[in-house]
């Protein structure tokens, strides 16, 4: 059995966010040489700066912007994957953006859904780190996207991610695969046994956190009374 050395922590940064446990049963994936088997899904830098996750995917509903990706790379220590569009964002400007990601220090890309083969290729011909492709749907055209140059394909099917993933896994058993695991630890455990590499996992937001917090002091309760596993 193995045995591990008492704990390092700070005597203001041990109260953090942490990552569901049960997602280090998944095998992760390698990239650089860095295994990674937890994604936080946050744009927050408070958020990025106090949590146990391996690396951070930062997608956001707006038009990617560099100013955003590179406030992200100074706040974060742990590996970033930014998204570059693909959606509302299309052609050049994605190719633009990947470029501008790769030289800020993102370890990867992420592009939405629609984003077309052509505009894969594109980028993946112009950098040098992994072209993250979001799926949505279990009739993705996967061979058309791996052989645009998609690196990983990250699974964002709601309540159909499980059976997307295993679509994929079935198909493609050595394509790297992120994906959402939920709120609960038994829908992150169906995705890692759908096939699922790494999980993403999406954190309370501040708002969430500061509320638990005030309801704690009102109760004359203490900040270490908080607990966020």
């Amino acid at each position: 059995m193995k045995t591990f050395p008492t704990p390092v922590e700070g005597a203001l940064r041990r109260v953090t966010l942490k990552v569901p446990e049960c997602i280090r049963d998944c095998s992760g994936i390698l990239v650089f040489g860095k295994r990674i088997k937890s994604l936080v899904f946050t744009t927050d830098v408070s958020i990025i700066r106090n949590v146990n996750a391996d690396a951070v995917i930062a997608v956001y509903p707006f038009t990617p912007q560099p100013i955003i990706t590179q406030a992200l790379m100074l706040a974060a220590d742990i590996p970033v994957f930014v998204g570059v569009g693909g959606g509302l964002t299309q052609g050049p400007r994605v190719v633009n953006l990947a470029m501008f990601a790769e030289m800020q220090g993102a370890m990867g890309v992420v592009v939405n859904a629609p984003t077309t083969n052509q505009v894969i290729a594109e980028a993946a011909q112009t950098i040098d780190i992994p072209v993250v492709v979001t799926v949505a749907r279990a009739d993705e055209d996967f061979e058309g996207r791996m052989e645009a140059g998609a690196s990983i394909f990250n699974v964002s099917a709601a309540a159909h991610t499980p059976e997307v993933v295993r679509t994929i896994r079935e198909r493609f058993p050595h394509v790297p695969i992120i994906a959402t695991g939920g709120a609960h630890e038994d829908s992150i455990r169906r995705t890692i046994e759908a096939g699922a590499n790494a999980i993403t996992w999406t954190p309370p937001s501040c708002g969430e956190i500061f509320k638990d917090i005030m309801t704690a002091y009102r109760e004359g309760r203490g900040y270490d009374s908080v607990h966020r596993d």
